[in-house]
């Protein structure tokens, strides 16, 4: 199973570096949204499915659960969430101004 959510992960970073590298604003940001998936799938692969008990002082377990990985990864959907708010907005507010989306267009904007 770990195998096959890797070749996922591997799927998802050649659709998001494709969107990256075309000319559309809008492209460009669900390119990057696309790869901010990618990696929280990467680590939560990587921390890996660990069976034991809540992590509580008292409790009578051997193994206990790693919550590190949960951690990180509730962190990083949400820094990206807000990275990908901030440039929704920004990339509306420039084809406000520019009313184009397309770079090559907005390479030559004149109120740089």
């Amino acid at each position: 199973m770990e195998t096959l959510i890797t070749i996922l992960v591997g799927v998802l970073v050649a659709v998001a570096v494709y969107l990256l590298l075309s000319r559309s604003v809008i492209r460009i940001i669900l390119g990057s949204a696309v790869l901010s998936h990618a990696i929280h799938l990467l680590l939560m692969v990587m921390g890996g499915l660990k069976k034991g008990g809540v992590p509580l002082i008292g409790e009578e377990t051997e193994n206990f659960a790693d919550a590190l990985p949960q951690a990180l990864i509730l962190t990083a959907i949400v820094i990206s969430f807000a990275v990908t708010a901030f440039l929704l907005v920004l990339a509306y507010r420039t084809y406000q101004e520019a009313g184009s989306d397309d770079l090559q267009e907005l390479r030559g904007f004149k109120n740089e």
